[in-house]
């Protein structure tokens, strides 16, 4: 949503459009034809509309208290999942699932660090990885976060307003070394590009894995493409989630293995406030709009 709103490079948003990729419901009404479902159905909504695009972005989105969507769209929630929990899931906990499950799937006893870990996709990758029996490294900007992240099951934390990362990794865990698999950790989840990009590289044992969904601050980063190929690391891309991501997301809910991080809920009117908590990097986890 705040991409939306600033505006995406290669993008061209049809406006006036309203706001709102992540959406979970009741159905109001149907139309014409539609079959498998009813009227007070629960569901959720994967976001993208078929033959057209994101909701909230190429189509109407979620801040309102009504919208259209496809019957190709609807997920049934179950009944153990709340409609906050269930709208929290879809962007980040998507893309959060398909990155570290499906491309580059996590083992136990990796050691993952994740940057900007205190996000909704941060804090989406610290639960998934910790179910997957990794050692989790999370990095945030602030004390107050760090502890939360503790609370999540982060096994190490990491002040990268107050710490180098790279330091404290090589501290920790060895120097990485050309020759042998010695030294640095296994995997790096990075969506914010920028300026994180090459010590993510510095920090990665021979053979690691740099896994991207994004790039927050900055999508055209310094490169140094030396320890790609002298530490044979691996670079693998995700773009958001499937159907499937969001239908196992809803079960891990529903077995409370997963309960989604809210950071708070807040009525229809404050939609605007909501965008600009999360602009300003205000958030622990997600915000939920109820209206």
């Amino acid at each position: 949503d705040v991409f939306t709103r600033r505006g995406m490079p290669g993008i061209k948003v049809p406006l006036p459009v309203i706001p709102g990729l992540d959406i979970a419901g009741e159905v109001a009404a149907l139309g014409p034809d539609v079959t498998g479902t009813e009227p007070g159905a629960r569901v959720l909504l994967d976001p993208i509309y078929p033959g057209i695009g994101l909701m909230g972005e190429m189509r109407d989105g979620g801040l309102a208290e009504y919208c259209v969507a496809s019957a190709r769209q609807l997920i049934p929630i179950p009944g153990e999942v709340s409609f906050a929990e269930a709208a929290a899931l879809p962007v980040a906990y998507g893309t959060a699932h398909r990155m570290l499950t499906t491309n580059g799937p996590i083992e136990a006893g990796q050691t993952v660090l994740i940057l900007g870990a205190s996000g909704g996709v941060g804090t989406a990758a610290v639960m998934i990885a910790k179910l997957a029996g990794a050692e989790v490294i999370a990095a945030a900007s602030s004390a107050e976060k760090l502890a939360r992240l503790q609370a999540l099951g982060a096994d190490h934390l990491i002040n990268y307003a107050e710490t180098d990362f790279v330091r404290d990794i090589q501290a920790r865990y060895g120097k990485p070394q050309r020759r042998s698999y010695e030294g640095g950790i296994d995997v790096v989840v990075n969506y914010t590009g920028g300026d994180t990009w090459v010590p993510s590289l510095k920090v990665l044992k021979r053979g690691g894995r740099l896994l991207v969904c994004g790039a927050t601050a900055g999508f055209a980063p310094t490169e140094d493409l030396r320890y790609i190929w002298s530490f044979e690391l691996k670079i693998l891309g995700s773009n958001g989630w499937t159907r499937s991501d969001l239908e196992q997301l809803l079960q891990l809910a529903a077995s409370r293995r997963l309960v989604p991080v809210i950071d708070r809920i807040l009525p229809l009117s404050e939609g605007r406030a909501a965008i600009s908590l999360l602009e300003d990097r205000a958030v622990f986890g997600k915000i939920v709009v109820a209206p």
